[in-house]
């Protein structure tokens, strides 16, 4: 697409037939078959996704680990080579810079796992508060990430020459090789299924996709797009940057209290979360199913007894659950499970219920 940059695995894209389209600045396929067939895909079998668009930031020296955990809502000292975090980078007024992925490379190696629409952002944060004399490193360009999600993904990895992935547990990472080109594999994803994100060299990333893709190709794995990605992970109820979470949202109204815990711990923006909780949040983020017909699109008015008392973030047909689900954020006071209210869509009333979260049952939080 004019204007939007590309991911190395453009040329690929095209000649499978995805539909791209702009997302955070890159073109991205939306979908190659349909979203409901790579959806199910991943949910019964496997999907492969190019992520390539996502960022990597390095962090490197003797205080590498410290200063990130002063950046972060969680510690990094204590995370042990091999493991991997989810974190929130916070700014002063206690709101979501952005959210990441936390690898601890070595003793001085960190690298954060971005949001794409966040790069220059993020690495303009970091790099302005970050220690003067810890590394820092934009390694975006040269890496490329696919995501092998699915519970077929392990036995895909197995038989594609790397058995040490089945042996790897949740939010744990190794270094290996596929097909002679050196992999980082990871159990982690952001779809609710078991899976691996595989970073790698930019120039080895088509030829591996191209050797996942034909490996699966009896196992019913698909290539998928960002269609069946934002489904699977709507149903897990994870967030997603700009919808969810952004520079104004405490991160314990958006429901992620556990990932900024001790919340007594000085890193940058909890004597603001700290405040905030003090005082009381007015909303709450909350997951819901329309009842009947219709779906529930972000930006959607959420009413009860006639007044506005919350707006939509994220909603969508739920193909496992046969269903229209959504994130809201609400007024407090209507965020317990059960509790009723209607959502205007295209200004018509549609009931609604609370409903727990995650929608499908899933390993996406064991972090």
């Amino acid at each position: 697409m004019k204007g939007s940059k590309e991911t190395p695995l453009g040329p690929l894209h095209r000649r499978l037939g995805a539909r791209m389209v702009d997302f955070a600045g890159f073109s991205m396929p939306l979908q190659y078959s349909s979203i409901l067939r790579e959806h199910a895909a991943v949910r019964e079998a496997a999907g492969l996704f190019d992520v390539s668009h996502m960022g990597q930031i390095a962090l490197r020296g003797e205080r590498a680990a410290a200063a990130a955990g002063r950046l972060l809502s969680r510690p990094v000292e204590d995370l042990g080579t091999g493991c991997v975090r989810y974190a929130l980078l916070c700014n002063d007024a206690g709101g979501v810079v952005d959210d990441v992925t936390v690898y601890r490379r070595d003793a001085q190696d960190v690298m954060l796992c971005v949001n794409a629409a966040n790069i220059d952002k993020d690495l303009a944060w970091i790099r302005g508060n970050a220690d003067p004399d810890v590394e820092i490193r934009d390694e975006s360009r040269d890496t490329a990430l696919l995501a092998l999600q699915g519970p077929a993904s392990a036995r895909l990895l197995d038989e594609a020459g790397a058995p040490e992935a089945a042996g790897l547990g949740r939010f744990r990472f190794a270094t290996s090789s596929l097909a002679g080109r050196p992999v980082l594999i990871s159990r982690t994803g952001y779809t609710g299924d078991d899976g691996f994100e595989i970073y790698c060299a930019s120039a080895d990333a088509e030829a591996l996709f191209e050797m996942l893709l034909a490996g699966g190709e009896g196992s019913g794995l698909l290539p998928a797009g960002l269609g069946a990605r934002d489904t699977l992970r709507l149903e897990a109820a994870l967030p997603l940057y700009g919808h969810e979470l952004d520079d104004t949202t405490s991160p314990l109204e958006a429901g992620l209290d556990r990932f900024v815990r001790p919340l007594e711990r000085d890193f940058i923006g909890a004597a603001a979360i700290r405040q905030r909780r003090d005082a009381g949040h007015a909303r709450r983020l909350v997951g819901f199913a329309l009842e009947g017909r219709g779906v529930a699109r972000e930006g959607y008015p959420v009413v009860a007894e006639g007044e506005r008392v919350g707006v939509v973030t994220s909603g969508a047909p739920s193909p496992t659950l046969g269903k229209s689900i959504g994130l809201a954020y609400v007024s407090a006071g209507l965020s317990e499970p059960g509790r009723g209210f209607e959502i205007l869509v295209r200004g018509r009333a549609h009931p609604a219920r609370v409903t727990p979260t995650p929608f499908v049952g899933g390993k996406a939080r064991a972090k």
